[in-house]
Parts: structure tokens; C-alpha cells; sequence
């Protein structure tokens, strides 16, 4: 089993484009490893800044709520994104240690720059922490290059595993901030100094923590496999032109799209807007 680890270890560190040490999976989805995130790197009372464009920003800022961080919510109409001159100046205002970013909004459709965000957070001494359940593996990502400090995504998006594992990884910043804490993390299940352990990402003989999915790990292993021999490239490719193939249509038809920017698209969720004339409720009620 710890062979098995060890190997998805490095499937996820290949995905995540980085070399992270602290890099492992979380027996839970993705709920459950935004908040390992959120209850390892916020002690009480530390102010914490949340892009709140959509669902996940929403579900983030209620956890840093319930560690009783100092949260400061920059809320957003769903379509919208954060620029680089309004976190610089969110930063510069409530001083944060974490940013908490959602890459690919699946609510909206929005996908987050992410380009120059981590040096900007550094600038200020703040981590940054990027939500890309919806996007890691269709859209480019690298967390090393993009001086992303804690990324995590789900394992039943676009690597196409059954849903119950979710992937994180943690550089050496986020790493010092989790092991020099004051107070312990309030989850024993999510503490990721245990976990750390149990993935052998600290060195030290591996303990038993918790019973761990085996055979969401077996799978998870197997999605990241077969990523690996497609290569990133090409699974960026498939999801940008069976994206471009689908709103070209949808426009064809006379349907907008809710992101006006393509840029903005998130190539894994595509939105429309509901066309006049009709009611959102009726069309949902009807696609149910």
C-alpha cells in the first residue's frame, strides 16, 4: 500500500507541476480537503482574505468562520474575477496570511488568472491557496512556477476517478506556517502533520493514522497513470477544443454564453445565459 502511495505521490506532484515534499491525498472529496487547507494554515484570529466570485469562495470563507480566522470576504457578482491591482489592494488593507482563490468557478464558468498572484501575495507575507477542482488537469496550471503555496483539486473532475479522494500539496512557506503553529489544528482526521507522516513526506517511520479509501487509492492511481502516458499538453488540447467545438454550437443556436471574455472560460464548465423570454427555474426544473 505505501508503494501505492508513493506513486500517486508523484502522480500528483507530475499534475500539480511541482516538487513539493508535501504532497499526498486526502481520504475525503473535495469539501473535505478545502477544509484540511483551510483548519491546517489558519490559527484563531488570523485575518483571512477570500475571492468570493461563486460557491467555493462562499463554502471557504464559512470554514475560516468556523476556526474563528478574521475573515475578509471580496465579494463578487457570479461572472466576475479578481484583478492583480484589487487583491494588491485587499492585501495592503487587511494585512492576510492566506488568499483563498478559486481557479475554475463551477457555479459561474469563470476561470481565475492565476499568472503573478503568488508573487504578489509574497510581497505582502501572505500565502496563496488556489481551489482547482474544476480545472486542474483541462486547463494549464504549474505551482511551482506560478508561486501557487497550497493547491488542491477532487479526484472525480478531469482525472476521471470515482469521487472520495481529493489531491493537495503544500511548498516549504506553508509546510513552516502548519508546523510552527500555536495551536493545534481543531480536525485530528485532517491534521496534516499525521498525514504528512502516513504519506512519508517527513522522513520519519510511517505511523498508522486513519483507515485509508484502498480502493478510491487503487483508482486514483490508476487516473493519474493514465494522465501521465496522455501527457498534460495533450489533455489541455482535448478539453480547449471539445470546449471551443461546444460553444461554437451553443452560439450557433442563438444561446449566449454567460462569460462574455473567452478568456475567462473555464474549458471544463461551460455557462449560458438563460435567453429572454424564459425562466431559469423552468429550464433547470426541465433538464432534472
Amino acid at each position: 500500500m505505501y508503494q501505492i502511495m508513493d506513486e500517486i505521490k508523484q502522480g500528483i506532484q507530475y499534475v500539480f507541476q511541482t516538487r513539493n515534499s508535501l504532497t499526498l491525498a486526502v481520504s475525503g472529496s473535495g469539501h473535505c480537503v478545502l477544509e484540511t487547507a483551510v483548519v491546517n494554515l489558519l490559527e484563531p484570529g488570523d485575518p483571512f482574505l477570500v475571492g468570493v466570485n461563486g460557491i467555493w469562495g462562499q463554502r471557504a470563507a464559512e470554514i475560516g468562520e468556523r476556526v474563528g480566522a478574521r475573515v475578509h470576504p471580496m465579494t463578487k457578482d457570479p461572472g466576475g474575477y479578481y484583478t492583480l491591482q484589487e487583491v494588491e489592494e485587499a492585501l495592503a488593507q487587511h494585512k492576510p496570511v492566506l488568499l483563498f482563490l478559486t481557479h475554475g468557478e463551477s457555479s459561474s464558468g469563470v476561470l481565475q488568472p492565476l499568472d503573478g498572484y503568488g508573487d504578489l501575495c509574497h510581497r505582502y507575507n501572505c500565502l496563496l491557496l488556489v481551489d482547482s477542482v474544476a480545472s486542474l488537469g483541462g486547463v494549464p496550471i504549474h505551482m511551482d512556477q506560478q508561486g501557487i503555496d497550497v493547491l488542491y483539486t477532487g479526484s472525480q473532475k478531469v482525472l476521471n476517478g470515482p469521487p472520495g479522494t481529493s489531491l493537495i500539496s503544500f511548498n516549504d512557506k506553508a509546510k513552516n506556517k502548519i508546523y510552527t503553529r500555536k495551536t493545534k489544528p481543531y480536525s485530528f482526521y485532517m491534521d496534516v502533520k499525521w498525514l504528512a507522516n502516513f504519506w512519508g513526506c517527513d522522513n520519519k517511520p510511517r505511523m498508522y493514522h486513519h483507515t485509508t479509501p484502498v480502493i478510491g487509492l487503487y483508482s486514483l492511481r490508476e487516473s493519474l497513470a493514465l494522465i501521465v502516458e496522455k501527457g498534460l499538453e495533450n489533455s489541455w488540447r482535448q478539453h480547449r477544443e471539445a470546449t471551443a467545438y461546444l460553444q461554437g454550437r451553443l452560439q450557433g443556436l442563438g444561446l449566449q454564453l454567460f462569460v462574455k471574455d473567452p478568456a475567462l472560460r473555464l474549458p471544463t464548465v461551460t455557462t449560458v445565459a438563460v435567453p429572454a423570454g424564459y425562466d431559469w427555474r423552468d429550464i433547470v426544473n426541465y433538464l432534472m
